[in-house]
């Protein structure tokens, strides 16, 4: 399927956070997995890791993000490149909502801290 058209409304929401599931498995793709998040400015971030690199390109707004513990910002147009294994977080920084696309390779997952790796839904 050379072409998705990309759904008229986010895929999955979570308290502070919109996910659009773009080219996913469960939409065509076999090897990648890209979606669109949008999280709210006051949302906390989420600590966690990922099995294989995952790769943020900031679209709007301005984004704060922990890698390995130490401290960056990045705004519109920089790529945030997240290694396996190692703890991240990610959220907004400032008043306005942070919008990326999120590339991940098929069968990477996330690992809550003391948790099993499982697949998010928006990129399956």
């Amino acid at each position: 399927m050379p072409v998705i058209a990309a759904p008229p409304a986010p895929t999955h929401e979570l308290p502070g956070a919109r996910f659009t599931a773009l080219a996913t498995p469960s939409r065509g793709s076999t090897d990648t997995s890209v979606w669109r998040v949008e999280i709210d400015p006051t949302t906390p971030a989420t600590p966690h890791q990922v099995t294989r690199e995952e790769v943020f390109v900031v679209l709007d707004g301005t984004a704060r993000v922990r890698i390995g513990g130490a401290e960056h910002i990045a705004g519109p147009g920089a790529s945030i490149v997240v290694p396996p294994g190692v703890p991240f977080e990610l959220a907004a920084a400032g008043d306005a909502p942070m919008r990326a696309l999120c590339v991940l390779p098929v069968g990477g997952q996330a690992q809550l801290p003391g948790g099993e790796p499982f697949t998010p839904p928006w990129a399956q």
